[in-house]
């Protein structure tokens, strides 16, 4: 895998994931998960694993997406887990990430929800 500009905060993971969306760099958003985590997405399914991640995203980014910043909500820590979350812009209710911190002093994404709808 390429060389990535780490997370040395878990804020700073969703800012990445806009700048490597944006350029339309499907192996950095992948670099930004754990091999094994698990994201929520699409909708109703889930995606296993840092290759399925980078799968994912070559097919959404082939549509050529534009992605705004969404400000954190307060990062929730314990130890070398966290939850980060941000209020999103697109109406999907909310977004939220448990993260972990690597042995480098890192953070990557070990299970990513990006949208909460809300009931009706």
């Amino acid at each position: 895998m390429t060389e990535h500009e780490k997370a040395w905060q878990p804020e700073d993971l969703t800012r990445l994931f806009v700048e490597r969306a944006n350029a339309g760099d499907a192996a950095g958003i992948a670099a930004l998960y754990e091999e094994q985590a698990v994201m929520a997405y699409p909708p109703g399914s889930r995606t296993v694993g840092r290759a399925a991640i980078r799968e994912l995203w070559e097919k959404v980014l082939a549509n050529r997406p534009k992605f705004e910043p969404e400000p954190p909500l307060p990062t929730l820590l314990s130890g070398d887990i966290a939850l980060t979350s941000t209020p999103p812009k697109d109406g999907a209710g909310a977004r939220a990430q448990v993260v972990r911190r690597q042995p480098d002093g890192s953070w990557l994404r070990l299970l990513d929800q990006p949208e909460f709808v809300t009931p009706k």
